[in-house]
């Protein structure tokens, strides 16, 4: 006979995870998390290559940052952090590049000389025949920012292979993500408090917050309305919005991603984690090489692991929003059919239908519990 169930969470990712360890350690309730994978831990997944006994991230490389204080306590309860400070490359025409862009950038893509001052006049200078009132375009903010030389190198085409569309059809916002530097610093996370890998990689945080008798996960299980495990309480899902309602008003848009893995008979592919390719001539968008998350560890020197990841549209398998006019008034109209639900609310990044970052997400799971201990001790 099944225990009773208190919560139903969907969803085996941090938000759902964060929350499963909060009921069941501080309410003192039954929690059921399923999940429509044969794994736990979402897109932050960690496994062990096999022959390369090489961890690597299935999803995508996951760097965990954070400024919060709130977050990293919590976090360092389930585990502890190596030193690794992530540094993005670019490899354009041959040559490797910092990315972001900063003052080695600058220097080299110019073959210039400049001390910071210097730089930011003249990227100033390049780039003030695009300003404008009001951008309307994700291109029209980035010329603005970094002049048309840069972006045609390293924005443009990367661009349009990551959303595959038009720079100048996606909104100006998303230019925010991508910061311009005027010093040396390399560090792509540099204003994060804390930063690093965990030490036993990701899937054993979650397999630690749920280490609770109170707790019980079930793999491959597709979550429907009518799902056949009633909570006492509440149901908490962390799934695609618009899935839940069979796509009733139509399908909210995201952009997917897909990993080709390879091992190669070299101590070192590339020399660190993530080299972008912007050129539109490589279908891939960057090529990651996971020992590099773990100088702490002393991995087989003859064998080396690399992941090519491509962009795709595959809405079954969603990473990115793309947060548009059309589609957020789509998810407005879902959102309001979930408010007509019973005993069910939602939270994380499919079901928010918004990009964040893992510390986002923790908190947000936090936030949400603090409600649920006013509502349900």
């Amino acid at each position: 006979m099944k225990k009773q169930i208190d919560f139903l969470i969907v969803g085996a990712g941090f938000y759902g995870c964060v929350l499963a360890e909060r009921i069941a350690n501080i309410l003192k309730k039954n929690v059921l998390i399923i999940d429509k994978r044969d794994h736990i831990g979402g897109n932050c997944y960690s496994e062990i290559d096999q022959k390369t006994k090489i961890e690597y991230h299935k999803y995508g490389t996951h760097i965990f940052h954070t400024s919060n204080i709130k977050v990293w306590n919590y976090i360092n309860n389930f585990t502890k952090f190596n030193n690794y400070r992530h540094q993005v490359l670019s490899h354009y025409r041959n040559n490797i590049y910092q990315m972001p862009i900063n003052l080695e950038t600058i220097n080299s893509f110019f073959k210039k000389n400049f001390n910071p001052h210097d730089a930011e006049i003249f990227i100033r200078k390049i780039s003030k025949k695009f300003k404008k009132k009001e951008f309307l375009n994700f291109e029209e903010k980035a010329k603005f920012q970094i002049g048309s030389k840069l972006y045609n190198a390293f924005i443009k085409e990367y661009t349009m292979k990551q959303w595959g569309k038009n720079p100048k059809d996606l909104p100006s916002n998303i230019f925010n993500r991508l910061p311009l530097r005027f010093n040396y610093n390399e560090d792509y996370f540099k204003n994060c408090k804390w930063q690093g890998i965990p030490l036993n990689g990701y899937t054993d945080i979650f397999n630690q917050l749920i280490d609770n008798k109170r707790i019980n996960f079930e793999t491959n299980i597709e979550f429907k309305n009518n799902f056949k495990y009633k909570p006492k309480y509440l149901t908490i899902y962390t799934g695609p919005i618009d899935k839940l309602f069979n796509y009733r008003f139509g399908i909210l848009d995201w952009r997917s991603l897909t990993f080709k893995k390879s091992i190669i008979k070299k101590n070192d592919v590339q020399g660190t984690s993530v080299i972008n390719y912007p050129e539109l001539k490589y279908k891939f968008t960057r090529i990651h090489e996971p020992k590099h998350l773990h100088p702490e560890r002393n991995y087989d020197t003859n064998y080396s692991l690399i992941l090519k990841e491509y962009s795709n549209d595959n809405y079954l398998e969603p990473y990115y929003p793309i947060n548009n006019k059309s589609n957020r008034s789509t998810y407005k109209r879902y959102l309001n059919e979930v408010s007509k639900i019973k005993d069910f609310i939602i939270g994380g990044r499919l079901a928010d239908y918004a990009y964040y970052d893992m510390d986002m997400t923790i908190l947000a799971a936090l936030n949400k519990f603090n409600y649920i201990l006013k509502k349900y001790n």
